[in-house]
């Protein structure tokens, strides 16, 4: 009886390996591999060029917004209120 329980048992571990060897097996036929490279035209080159530009100048614009010069009254209301936090941690 202890003979066929291991022999099953074995068996069952053979088929779970093999389910997962086989399920990994077809994955380039099935579109999950590597596809054929294919050249760019000059046009395509073009348009990808000019929105990378496109999109880098963006980020420039949205960067120079951010780290703009704080007006004198920013300015004196940053250092009240950091002043006033620091205050409020001595007690």
């Amino acid at each position: 009886m202890a003979l066929i329980m291991q022999a099953l048992t074995l068996l069952l571990a053979l088929a779970l390996a093999a389910g997962g060897a086989y399920a990994q097996h077809g994955k380039g036929q099935r579109g999950g591999g590597a596809r054929p490279q294919q050249q760019m035209s000059d046009r395509e080159r073009q348009r990808m060029s000019d929105d990378m530009r496109e999109a880098y100048r963006d980020r420039d614009r949205s960067r120079q917004e951010r780290h703009r010069q704080m007006t004198p009254e920013e300015r004196d209301k940053l250092r009240r209120d950091v002043q006033d936090a620091n205050r409020d941690l001595r007690r």
